[in-house]
């Protein structure tokens, strides 16, 4: 007979198996030089992600069954020193296991939902297997106990969305928009980096039980605040920022919309764009230790709720206006996040994401029932105006659009202060390797070539 404690290791352990079993199998196939049928690309898709789904439904049926909050599964230290060590370790309680499971079914969803969309398209298997990659990275990030093991995850969701991003790399436009993603990308991953290092100098490890407590989720404990620990909340509130496209870093949000409908459905309008939420929520005794912590929190979503309102408003294409919509609502739940609702703001989390899942992959057919009823019709149905609107004089409504028509000018803002210093850093950079090498260069040959000999 087993016990539940063993039960409950095999089960979390099942979660991540099957999706790292679906990636291998992926790359397997690509060694060999093997491509397998959509139909067969299908079939193995949906049978790991059901092993999964079905390991975390019966973890948490078992969970509410033997009257368990919260079980850690831990893999060992993989390294060990004096006043340090590195562990991989994972967490079965309320948070994780309803993240892994709302992941888990709109990758379903979207998994099945492809296999048409896509039918026939020249990058089917590969848009796959990034797929599998970004399914791994989430259920890793979701069950993470660890810094480490969180940031795994949430390097493979970064990777597996900026290569969809330039999925159709036949185009200009999609390479170059993943780029900027990516380097917005670094900017949270560096933050995210740092907190990794600081919470080792603070406790010799990266473990949560060492910086929230070691109770269930969200009544965990308190943090001893101190000025390190208010850095270490900064850190992780810039990670977070950066990952939910919140203000500053708003600009990329649009780029994404590059990718094929399936990726921008389930990353950033479902889940990767929760994954800063995600992660705040996970260190919420962090934030509400600190009243400033707490303050930048609510101020950085309630901005950005309303900058992306106004930017939503404006938008010409259904998939950008989605977007900045999902955008919306993410402030509204770091605003909450912040206040300390954190039941509310979980619950908002799911049901946003589900909603939005839903709003993307309608948004084709939705388009072509709008047609038809403009061709029935024979005009385009008028957009009522908020009352507000009206109530602004013609010069403010013009530049109340502007700012809207160009998206707050954050674009242009980071590419003033983080792209174009970047460039002419490199740029420099290049410069100088290349006369270096061409110093170098003519002074070998110099050495090497022979003296031409005096006349006798």
């Amino acid at each position: 007979m087993i016990d539940s404690a063993t039960l409950l290791t095999l089960l979390g352990l099942a979660i991540i198996a099957a999706p790292a079993g679906l990636l291998a199998s992926f790359f397997l196939a690509f060694m060999l030089d093997r491509r397998p049928s959509e139909e067969s690309v299908g079939r193995i898709l949906k049978a790991a992600i059901a092993v999964s789904l079905l390991a975390a439904i019966t973890a948490a049926g078992v969970m509410i069954g033997t009257g368990r909050d919260h079980y850690p599964i831990v893999l060992g230290d993989w390294v060990v020193a004096p006043n340090f060590h590195l562990r991989f370790q994972f967490i079965l309680d309320l948070l994780s296991l309803s993240y892994v499971i709302l992941a888990l079914v709109l990758c379903n969803i979207i998994g099945a939902f492809s296999t048409r969309y896509l039918h026939r398209e020249r990058g089917y298997n590969r848009f796959f297997v990034l797929f599998a990659i970004f399914l791994l990275g989430m259920v890793v990030a979701a069950l993470s106990d660890t810094v480490e093991t969180l940031f795994a995850g949430w390097e493979m969701v970064g990777l597996s969305s900026v290569l969809l991003i330039a999925f159709f790399q036949e185009r200009p436009a999609p390479p170059r928009n993943g780029l900027r993603v990516w380097i917005v990308y670094r900017v949270c991953d560096a933050a995210l980096m740092l907190a990794a290092v600081l919470m080792h100098e603070l406790s010799g490890g990266g473990d949560f039980d060492h910086l929230v407590g070691a109770g269930a989720w969200p009544h965990v404990g308190e943090v001893p605040m101190a000025p390190h620990f208010v850095l270490l909340g900064a850190l992780f509130v810039i990670a977070a920022a950066g990952k939910s496209a919140l203000i500053p870093f708003s600009g990329w949000l649009p780029r994404a919309m590059e990718g094929p409908t399936p990726s921008s459905a389930v990353f950033y309008g479902a889940l990767s764009v929760h994954l800063g939420a995600f992660l705040l929520l996970r260190i919420n005794p962090l934030l509400a230790s600190s009243v400033w912590l707490s303050a930048v929190v609510v101020a950085l979503g309630l901005v950005t709720a309303v900058f992306a309102f106004l930017a939503g408003r404006v938008q010409t294409d259904i998939k950008s206006a989605l977007a900045f919509a999902s955008l919306a609502q993410v402030g509204i739940i770091f605003a909450e996040i912040g206040l300390g609702l954190d039941y509310l703001a979980l619950v908002h989390l799911l049901g946003h994401a589900c909603l939005r899942t839903l709003q993307f992959v309608r948004a084709p057919s939705l388009l072509h029932d709008h047609h038809q009823l403009e061709n029935a019709i024979g005009a385009r149905p008028e957009d009522e105006k908020p009352g507000w609107e009206h109530k602004l004089s013609p010069r403010w409504q013009a530049r109340l659009y502007r700012f809207s028509l160009e998206r707050g000018y954050l674009d242009s803002l980071l590419e003033k202060l983080a792209v174009r210093p970047f460039l002419w850093l490199f740029h420099g950079l290049d410069a100088l390797d290349r006369g270096i090498a061409a110093r170098l260069g003519d002074r070998s040959i110099s050495a090497w070539a022979p003296k031409p000999r005096r006349p006798e």
